[in-house]
């Protein structure tokens, strides 16, 4: 009995000792601020801390006894079974896990097991230490969707793009399969976007990604590149001609005006294809090559498509060696002018000229302006040009006057992208440099150019008529401006477009164009001169009509300054009266 009396204390005090030990262990697990889970290998919960507790909402009453996969999200429980089974099997410490709370609130945290042992050192449990990650997965997640996809539009960027669309060319060349690259370009977003603001060409953005989307299969992808610049990709396509099907279809996406603000805009847009496997084996190529194609599709008039060739290509490169070129003329002193003289109709005196640019290439001699001004216009090398043009044409007007030359009115033209609040006080300046009166110079601008913005435009014209600049309205009769801005414009001349003085005195159109254009002027007290002109029948016309001035082959070609000068002062004329 005695025995049996020591060998119950004994027993009872190493429970007591147990006991104590699993409460300084309880206690110890308790002070951990993060959730700790023991559970055995089949993973039912043997102990629950109060991190657990805060973090689940479950006591540890209600958690211990339950299997861990009621915390399981039921879509991840296969995945974390088989991480679970990876770790018992290959080791490992921590993985990214999504569990579900009492309130069933679904969350991110961070899981780093480990194996418990028991005296003999084999498995019988394992220990999880969980702490709440969700924060920082959603600043990862909004990260990702900086880096992946446009703020605008939510669409695709041309990172997220080129990554898409380099994984399907890979499945595509597996198939043996079609794909496309549609470049899309919007017409007229910048005077929307100038006129009403950002926000308002934003949402425009917006609208037209929507549209974009929807008229495409869900297999296929619209992505934004910025600016007016979006890109489709079509996977998986059975003939090139489905490529010009879609892109049809997202043309006629942009037919219904769109409604922002008041405002019913309309938009349209150029599209270039290219198709792999035909045009190029990977994304950068096929991108480049719809690029060129687009630009083609751009010069038609209305709204179009292109698919790209070869031949697209070599006109790509030639405008491209245009482009640098023209940036080294400048810097190399490439650039001259010539002068055509504009010849008062009835004395057959010269009484101005018109400063234009020619390009004297190294190697290619003389470049046509209409080779390389289209380029300038489209890179905006046309102001560097334009700025250039106006500092030689008054150096050389302040030569001549030096030289006892009467003023001779030098006319030069202005681009679009010269237009600006600033231009008449840098034209002043540039008199002003050059020790210039007004009377030495006169400004062409285009009727198109003046349409935008109009306000704003002709309170910079009213600038440069007050400080005595001639104003003169180029190609007038090309574009679409309405007549009663035109009554609007301090302008001193309208000038006829050639393509309205060929066909005269022969054909009845061009005729009746021409006679309503300078009767217009007379009405409105302008000067008008007639440009193109190169035969006699042509001058005794425009006589007859009443026109001011002429410029054409039929008096001078454009010349070099001191050409133009000798003209002058031989006081050339027209021949008998």
């Amino acid at each position: 009995m005695p025995d049996l009396a020591a060998e119950v204390a004994r027993l009872s005090r190493e429970l007591a000792q147990t006991e104590a030990r699993v409460q300084q262990q309880t206690q110890i697990l308790d002070q951990i601020h993060d959730s700790v889970i023991a559970m055995d290998l089949a993973g039912f919960i043997t102990q629950w801390n109060k991190g657990a507790e805060r973090l689940f909402g479950y006591t540890a009453q209600e958690a211990i006894g339950n299997n861990i996969l009621f915390l399981y999200v039921d879509e991840d429980q296969e995945v974390d079974l088989q991480l679970q089974d990876i770790f018992l099997e290959h080791g490992g410490r921590e993985m990214e896990v999504r569990r579900r709370k009492k309130s069933g609130e679904v969350f991110w945290a961070s899981l780093s097991l480990s194996l418990l042992r028991d005296d003999h050192g084999e498995p019988n449990g394992l220990i999880g230490y969980l702490s709440d990650i969700t924060e920082r997965k959603r600043s990862e997640e909004r990260i990702n969707y900086l880096a992946y996809y446009d703020a605008i539009t939510g669409l695709p960027n041309r990172s997220l793009m080129n990554i898409l669309i380099d994984q399907s060319l890979v499945e595509a060349k597996r198939g043996k399969q079609l794909g496309a690259l549609l470049f899309i370009d919007l017409n007229r977003f910048k005077p929307i976007n100038d006129t009403l603001g950002h926000e308002v060409g934003d949402r425009l953005l917006q609208q037209v990604g929507q549209r974009f989307r929807t008229a495409l299969r869900n297999a296929d992808m619209v992505a934004r590149l910025g600016g007016d610049e979006f890109v489709a990709a079509l996977f998986n396509i059975t003939k090139r001609e489905h490529a010009g099907n879609v892109a049809q279809k997202l043309l006629d996406a942009l037919d219904a005006p769109i409604l922002l603000d008041g405002h019913e805009l309309s938009i349209d847009a150029s599209i270039g294809i290219s198709i792999f496997p035909d045009d190029g084996p990977d994304s950068a190529t096929l991108l480049r090559y719809a690029d060129v194609a687009m630009y083609r599709a751009k010069q038609s008039p209305q709204k179009s498509y292109a698919f790209f060739s070869p031949e697209m290509n070599q006109m790509a490169v030639g405008r491209l060696n245009i482009e640098s070129g023209l940036r080294r003329a400048m810097e190399r002193g490439e650039l001259l002018l010539h002068y055509q003289a504009k010849v008062n109709i009835n004395t057959g005196r010269i009484i101005g000229a018109e400063a234009l640019v020619r390009w004297n290439h190294p190697e290619r001699g003389m470049v046509s302006p209409a080779e390389f001004i289209p380029i300038a216009e489209e890179t905006g090398l046309i102001v560097n040009i334009g700025e250039w043009v106006l500092e030689e044409a008054c150096s050389q007007a302040r030569t001549w006057e030096q030289k006892g030359v009467p003023p001779l009115k030098l006319a030069v033209n202005i681009s679009a992208r010269q237009i600006s609040p600033r231009l008449p006080h840098s034209i002043g300046a540039l008199l002003d440099r050059h020790g210039l009166t007004p009377d030495w110079l006169e400004l062409e601008l285009t009727e198109s150019m003046l349409m935008n913005n109009t306000d704003s435009v002709i309170g910079m014209m009213d600038e440069l008529n007050a400080m005595g600049i001639s104003l003169s309205l180029d190609d007038f009769g090309t574009g679409f401006s309405s007549l009663s801005y035109l009554k609007r414009f301090p302008i001193d001349t309208l000038k006829i477009d050639r393509s309205f003085v060929t066909g005269t005195p022969n054909d009845p159109d061009d005729c009746a164009i021409a006679g309503a254009i300078v009767g217009m002027a007379k009405q409105l007290r302008l000067n008008v001169i007639a440009e193109g002109v190169e035969n006699l029948d042509q001058l005794a016309f425009l006589k007859s009509l009443g026109c001011d001035e002429i410029q054409g082959f039929l008096f001078s070609r454009p010349l070099p300054a001191d050409q133009i000068i000798a003209m002058v002062n031989a006081d050339q004329r027209l021949g008998a009266d």
